[in-house]
């Protein structure tokens, strides 16, 4: 097993770190940048180091600093949570290279799902269904060519990109090689990698993904599906488990397929695929190769603890199940908890003054929040997340309900108002799933009127 285990990362997913390795009786080394001091999880890590000032490059993106920072303590593995270098393949590469154990894929196959194009290709080769595309990336050359195979409207994607960034929507042929440059630019500024390729712009699709663990010999198993369609500005906002209203005979073929993929590369640790499902039909759209901000509530509908599993796959004890011992027992939720304006959805830094989380029977607050915490203003607004657990989605959706009035935050504003009055109200959503576009063009109109 891991000796000591250096947590390159913040907030809630280091406290997340910090209980999985308490478990398993790993010793922890928590880093922190000069804005960070005052971090819940310090007070209960082994050992404490500051790697930088409050900017993330020079703290906690700072490879040279991190690796330093574990050679110093003597940890022997470093989990990158996620965000940051969580999906970097050359912090992978270079922590491997010091003799430490990175706690997630190889670096070949982070690069591999890292770019997109790639990405897709080696998903056609595994069976799994992929939104009709461009052949390669798209240059100003052959975009024309390209966008006729697949036809209007359709989407440009930057190769490297994520968060929405380097998007454009195309819906003439007019305004293609317009877009396709723009395109290219945006990938360029955010991503240092002009690469760009296209897809069909699916209308109204649901966002579902597949959460998959691999012992990286070969072996792999599914923990079933999420359903993270409720977004704004391509940021989920909310989240489920199991994805609503998908018939067994159209989700069991896409689960396995997923399994077959990791076999195929022998993927290594907890992994994620992300589809768009639409007609009855999925597409698959990237691969997340590190742990996800709702695994939750997939652990709360399997009982399965993902960080357990990444760290003991690291580790070299393999998978602890086998496909046959996983189940889904009732229904799961969370909403992401956000220090920004419910409003503007500005970020709202600042002093926590009064803080209360809910609690009882399938209620989990994850959070590293406490009176007095100052919130600083470098870092993602994300400062919690609350994932509540019943026996049908209905129960789920009444037991967050009640969860999200018991939760009180104070001294900043929350989106919790989001959650308790718009969202999780509306009879729509509570009746059935919705698409993607449901919280920005049907939701939140409502709230501005």
């Amino acid at each position: 097993m891991i000796k000591k285990l250096l947590i390159a990362n913040r907030g809630e997913i280091a406290l997340r770190i910090v209980r999985a390795c308490k478990q398993l009786g790993i010793k922890t080394v928590g880093v922190y940048s000069t804005a960070d001091e005052d971090l819940m999880h310090l007070r209960f890590v082994d050992e404490a180091i500051c790697i930088g000032k409050p900017n993330a490059s020079q703290s906690y993106l700072n490879t040279a600093a991190i690796i330093t920072a574990a050679e110093i303590t003597g940890s022997d593995a470093i989990h990158p949570g996620y965000g940051f270098l969580a999906e970097n393949a050359e912090f992978a590469e270079n922590i491997e290279e010091a003799g430490i154990t990175f706690v997630g894929p190889h670096p070949d196959h982070i690069r591999l799902m890292g770019n997109k194009v790639s990405a897709i290709n080696a998903m056609k080769q595994a069976g799994v269904p992929t939104v009709p595309g461009s052949v390669g990336t798209v240059t100003l050359h052959n975009a024309e060519e390209q966008a006729k195979n697949i036809g209007f409207p359709l989407l440009i994607k930057a190769a490297a990109g994520g968060g929405g960034r380097g998007m454009r929507i195309v819906e003439r042929f007019d305004q293609l090689n317009e877009q396709v440059q723009a395109a290219k630019q945006e990938a360029e500024l955010w991503f240092g990698d002009d690469s760009v390729y296209m897809e069909r712009y699916l209308q109204n699709p649901r966002h579902i993904e597949v959460q998959v663990l691999g012992d990286g010999n070969g072996n792999a198993i599914h923990l079933y599906d999420r359903d993270c369609s409720l977004q704004r500005r391509h940021q989920k906002v909310l989240e489920e488990a199991p994805a609503p209203d998908i018939p067994d005979d159209i989700r069991e073929p896409i689960l396995l397929a997923c399994v077959k993929a990791c076999e195929n590369i022998g993927y290594r640790g907890a992994g994620t695929f992300e589809f768009l499902f639409e007609d009855g039909e999925f597409f698959f759209i990237e691969m997340n190769t590190r742990i996800q901000v709702e695994h939750p509530i997939t652990e709360m509908v399997t009982g399965i603890d993902v960080v357990v599993e990444q760290l003991r796959i690291a580790a070299g004890y393999g998978l602890s199940y086998r496909q046959s011992d996983i189940s889904v027992h009732g229904h799961a939720i969370e909403c992401r908890i956000n220090a920004e304006d419910p409003q503007t959805f500005a970020p709202s830094p600042g002093k926590v003054t009064q803080y209360f989380i809910p609690s009882g029977a399938g209620v989990r607050f994850e959070s590293h929040l406490y009176p007095g915490y100052e919130i600083p203003s470098y870092y993602d607004s994300l400062i919690g997340k609350l994932i509540c657990h019943g026996q049908t989605r209905e129960q789920a959706i009444a037991k967050t309900l009640h969860a999200l009035d018991e939760l009180i935050i104070e001294g900043i504003k929350t989106n919790i108002p989001l959650h308790r009055d718009l969202i999780l109200k509306d009879p729509n959503f509570a009746s059935q799933a919705q698409n993607i576009h449901y919280l920005e063009q049907c939701l939140l109109p409502k709230k501005t009127k």
